[in-house]
């Protein structure tokens, strides 16, 4: 999974460039993707290591479901078989009911809280417990006998009793009858605009450990994802309104039930976990090469190619990716995978053999998305290679983003390659395999970041052959199994040695991982890097809005990013707490360009102003700091100012006039039609210690940053609120607030 967070300026810079695309503007029949041949990239032997995994599947589900549109629930009935491969005769078995995570706001995943919060908001009709759900269990039998057995349903665990014990290698059959309410809003299970979203619906089989001799039986994690599962061979049939297009995983197929009704069915053997997308506006693209197909379902109201299009380049980057993880890992056995458009914002979710992700705009990259990369990869950790991602992110999370870069990095993307995970070098205290508790509101630092630099280490210290030959041993050890941290040391151990195990070990158990001095960016490298992710990042999300107004002030950084010059002028002859506000503006401002591998020419004192006038002035986009009247550029340039802002609707003379206002706003150069002013302005002497601190460490982010609102102009009163403003709203700013 990746979630796009608020963090300290460095990281959202970075996390930002890379996943930007993830929330895309929204665009509104299905089309086939014509063959193609060539290779889907499994290995020669793909077919006889498949055969060594023929066994049979630890559970077996065969479920019938139907799902209420209007009541929005899912009743259903289900019989499980269960065979006990520990040593320990068992006395019982467990169900996670991760669906009542949604009982109470209190237990909920907190990723979705913001989302859901701005949803409540767009829909007042709808009441607090519209956004609860939960499943009712209401019988358990045994399938042999039918006799009902006793059961203890208590924080999301069903645990039941057994008739008698079940041995080694013995298998018991139950069936549980089940009714699950699902929530409103953007939870795993929930259902919001024309989606249900059907993940964690019914009761699925626990994971039992013979050597602690315990069920996994914790409630779903609320800072990240609890999902562990033994495989299983599922037979699914969901009954539902015969307008709505199904996708699960697993090899689909539709019959009429009563009128006005269909029945999908789905047969996925050896399969993690069992989700179901449903809406009525799916479109279907496919195409098929070698036997596997690749679906995606996607939303097109308008029938606009454009999005069509993109689609199928996105299909196509599929096939790259599997065939990359194919080759490097082991064979993606199963014969389809899809991709589900739904309704989530900033957020992507892996599942067997399907992963889902926000909407495509027809103004997409899907060659530089790293995100969809990023949850293919998964299908290798965290689908066909299992882990317990409560306790062991790390192995799913922190392989997924490796797997990702490493993608890249063959594909010659060093940004998003591997120079994109030595660039993630910052202090943490955290331990890399550390539990979702431990690590609170920093999994993406710890199981992803810190995770996939540790991953890198191991392949820098062996090099590429060898790192590939052990990835190939760690997959045939655990695919279609759950792995372990101490699994994978063994696995390092007996390929690589004892010397590398240790360092990994250390790597990933002790705190304050650090990359070896040996393998780490220079700090030109380090610059050089940021200033083309920036670049790359300003020229996609402003390449969603194209008809942005020339004035509006992220403009001049996209600028700079692109070697045009720039100027900041400061104010002259001011109060000393004028010349400290001006100069923590202008501080963060040059912190900024620093950072990017960029400089600015400075200039304060009136002579310099009307020496460079003419030429660097002329020349360059302009940042002037401080009070109209003390700017020497602004001053000169009054006149012009004045028309120029007013082509944006800014008020400059009624706004300059008034003591108490500070802001920003942007407008044309009056010299040069090509170049852009933006002055952070205050009318007063020098603004109130509040509005200071609220306002001038941040000006320039909050002005120049590209996932903020697009502002031409904003000015606020000295109590902080705003007196006007004009900007184009941009879906990534309400990602990035705190």
């Amino acid at each position: 999974m990746i979630k796009i967070t608020g963090r300290q300026l460095l990281h959202t810079t970075l996390a930002a460039a890379m996943a930007f695309t993830m929330l895309a503007p929204l665009a509104g029949t299905g089309t086939a993707y014509a063959q193609e041949s060539g290779k889907p990239g499994l290995t020669q032997n793909a077919a006889a290591e498949q055969a060594k995994r023929e066994t049979a599947a630890q559970v077996q589900y065969d479920i019938q479901a139907k799902l209420d549109t209007e009541k929005m629930t899912i009743t259903g009935k289900q019989k499980v078989t269960y065979r006990n491969t520990s040593s320990d005769p068992l006395q019982d078995v467990v169900f996670r009911l991760f669906a009542d995570a949604n009982r109470s706001k209190e237990t909920q995943p907190t990723m979705f809280a913001r989302n859901n919060e701005q949803i409540a908001k767009d829909n007042p009709d709808k009441k607090p417990e519209d956004f609860l759900g939960g499943i009712e269990i209401i019988s358990v039998k045994d399938a042999s006998t039918g006799r009902t057995l006793d059961f203890k349903n208590e924080n999301q665990a069903l645990t039941v009793s057994l008739a008698k014990a079940l041995k080694e290698g013995e298998a018991v059959a139950l069936e549980l009858e089940f009714k699950t309410k699902i929530p409103f809003g953007m939870q795993r299970l929930s259902y919001y605009k024309d989606i249900v979203n059907g993940a964690h619906w019914f009761p699925v089989m626990s994971v039992y450990d013979g050597k602690t001799h315990a069920w996994a039986k914790k409630p779903y994690s609320k800072t990240f994802e609890s999902d562990y599962y033994d495989m299983a061979d599922y037979r699914v049939s969901l009954n539902v309104p015969e307008k709505l297009q199904v996708a699960m995983p697993g090899q689909l197929s539709e019959a009429a039930a009563e009128p006005g009704r269909k029945t999908v069915t789905a047969q996925a053997d050896k399969t993690r976990e069992l989700v179901f997308f449903a809406s009525p506006k799916y479109h279907k693209a496919s195409k098929t090469v070698n036997g596997l197909t690749v679906e995606y379902y996607y939303y097109n109201d308008d029938n606009d190619p454009k999005k069509t299009d993109v689609i199928n380049q996105y299909i196509d980057q599929a096939f790259k990716a599997i065939t990359f993880f194919s080759e490097k890992f082991g064979p993606y056995d199963y014969p389809e995978f899809r991709i589900v458009e739904s309704h989530v914002e900033g957020v992507a979710v892996e599942f067997s053999r399907l992963i889902q992700m926000g909407l495509v705009s027809p103004l997409d990259d899907p060659e530089n998305k790293t995100a969809f990369v990023h949850e293919i990869a998964h299908q290798w950790f965290h689908s066909i290679i299992g882990n317990d991602s409560e306790h062991e992110s790390f192995l799913d999370e922190g392989f997924a983003d490796f797997a990702m870069a490493y993608f890249y990095e063959e594909q010659g993307n060093k940004m998003s390659g591997f120079d994109g995970v030595r660039m993630d070098e910052f202090p943490l205290e955290e331990s890399i395999n550390s539990t979702n508790d431990n690590v609170g509101d920093s999994p993406d630092a710890v199981f992803y970041k810190k995770g996939r630099l540790a991953i890198y280490e191991l392949y820098r210290t062996v090099g590429q052959a060898k790192f590939d030959s052990f990835m190939k041993e760690y997959y045939n050890r655990y695919a279609y199994r759950n792995a372990t941290v101490e699994g994978l040391l063994q696995t390092i151990g007996d390929q690589l040695g004892t010397e590398i195990r240790q360092r990994i070990d250390d790597n990933l158990n002790k705190p304050n991982y650090e990359l070896k001095p040996e393998f780490r960016l220079t700090e030109a490298e380090k610059a050089n890097y940021t200033r083309t992710t920036m670049t790359q990042m300003y020229d996609g999300i402003l390449g969603q809005h194209p008809d942005l107004p020339q004035q509006s002030m992220v403009r001049i950084m996209a600028k700079t990013l692109h070697g045009e010059p720039l100027a900041i002028v400061l104010s002259d002859s001011v109060s000393p707490e004028a010349a400290a506000q001006q100069e923590m503006v202008k501080d963060s401002l040059v912190n900024m360009l620093d950072m990017w591998g960029m400089k600015a020419t400075v200039l304060t004192e009136r002579q310099a102003v009307k020496k460079n006038m003419e030429t660097t002035l002329a020349k360059s986009n302009v940042i002037a700091i401080g009070h109209s009247s003390k700017n020497a550029f602004v001053q000169a340039m009054k006149p012009q100012l004045v028309e120029k802002s007013a082509q944006s609707g800014f008020p400059w003379k009624e706004v300059m006039g008034k003591r108490g206002f500070y802001g920003a706003y942007g407008a044309v150069h009056p010299y040069n039609k090509n170049r852009l002013v933006v002055h952070y302005f205050w009318t007063g002497d020098h603004i109130n210690d509040k509005a200071a601190e609220a306002f001038l460490p941040t000006a320039s982010f909050s002005t120049l940053f590209p996932t903020q609102n697009f502002h031409q102009y904003q000015v606020f009163k000295q109590d902080g609120t705003i007196y006007k403003e004009k900007f184009t709203e941009n879906p990534l700013s309400q990602l990035f607030k705190e």
